[in-house]
């Protein structure tokens, strides 16, 4: 079993989209997934760069990859967001989620965020318990609000 983590590239945003897919399945909310391989494209790559990506490979094919971006706290400055680590189901277990979660975690070090954050569903135990092994701060005190872009229309 040959694995390898490297960044991503535009080549791979085809199979990160379908992991992406695949994880909106898992999540319940297949139907949820908006962007396109055009947009992806544009927002890893173009002029208005929005986001980074690491892949695992598994003997050549990507199983599995962690999206990240930055952002800014006023209180403590340069955050790394990790939006997504998603590991195919057919592969997770054998530890492809951990090498993609240590290399943002380095990631973060090089980079010398204040603050490294991402989100877990409350029902996500396997995720829960991995981060947990971490012993990251799970907090339960922030609620999560958002506007969809159907909301943002309709103001």
């Amino acid at each position: 079993m040959n694995i390898e983590i490297r960044k991503g590239t535009q080549t791979d945003i085809p199979f990160a989209l379908t992991l992406v897919k695949e994880l909106a399945a898992y999540e319940k909310a297949p139907d949820e997934v908006e962007v396109t391989i055009a947009e992806m494209t544009e927002w890893g790559f173009g002029a208005d760069k929005q986001f980074d990506f690491y892949v695992a490979l598994l003997d050549g094919i990507i199983v599995g990859m962690a999206l990240y971006y930055y952002k800014y706290s006023t209180w403590k400055g340069k955050c790394l967001f990790l939006e997504d680590i998603i590991v195919t189901e057919s592969q997770r277990g054998k530890g492809l989620g951990k090498l993609l979660f240590d290399k943002v975690v380095q990631i973060s070090k090089e980079q010398k965020v204040r603050r490294m954050e991402w989100q877990v569903l409350d029902w996500n135990t396997p995720a829960i318990e991995f981060y947990k092994k971490y012993d990251a701060t799970l907090d339960g005190e922030w609620v999560n609000c958002k506007f969809t872009n159907h909301q943002l229309n309709k103001m």
